[in-house]
């Protein structure tokens, strides 16, 4: 069976004023990468748990602060290359980037060393423009990000 993955891609502003947080993986693997390495806060969960709670879950462990209430945009599924199914969801809100405390995990490190060491899972969040944002994502996810700006123009239409 396929793993699975949901996350939160918060939103602020509209227009050309349209930002969105993105979060940078912690660790030695990710820690010289930034161009397509960034990516939505998420995280896996098991058959039968509720994908938008797990979503919110996983963004208050990586960011250290709840996902703010309001009206939950579905952005639906992506499958990735490794055949991984992510879903995910749009919330806007606000959040400084400044106050990020994420949860950590262990790993050996350096390879092989028998030394096990601490680190975030993540460690930055950025506001960024959709086209920053398309630049520094993890080319799988960037579909969430055009998917993000069609609901929100089309909802900005039909309220004209």
């Amino acid at each position: 069976m396929a793993k699975r993955s949901a996350g939160l891609l918060m939103y602020r502003g509209s227009g050309p004023r349209l930002e969105l947080l993105l979060v940078h993986p912690g660790g030695p693997f990710w820690a010289r990468k930034d161009q397509g390495a960034w990516s939505i806060p998420k995280g896996e969960y098991e058959q039968g748990e509720d994908s938008l709670s797990v979503a919110k879950r996983e963004f208050e462990e990586e960011l250290g602060s709840p996902p703010p209430p309001g009206k939950f945009l579905e952005l639906g599924e992506i499958v990735q290359p490794s055949r991984k199914v992510i879903t995910a969801f749009a919330v806007e809100g606000d959040f400084e980037p400044t106050r990020l405390t994420s949860i950590h995990f262990e790993m050996e490190w350096p390879p092989k060393s028998g030394r096990k060491q601490s680190f975030p899972e993540v460690d930055r969040a950025a506001w960024c423009t959709p086209a920053e944002a398309r630049e520094k994502i993890q080319p799988g996810q960037a579909p969430f990000i055009d998917r993000l700006v069609e609901q929100l123009q089309s909802r900005r239409a039909a309220a004209r």
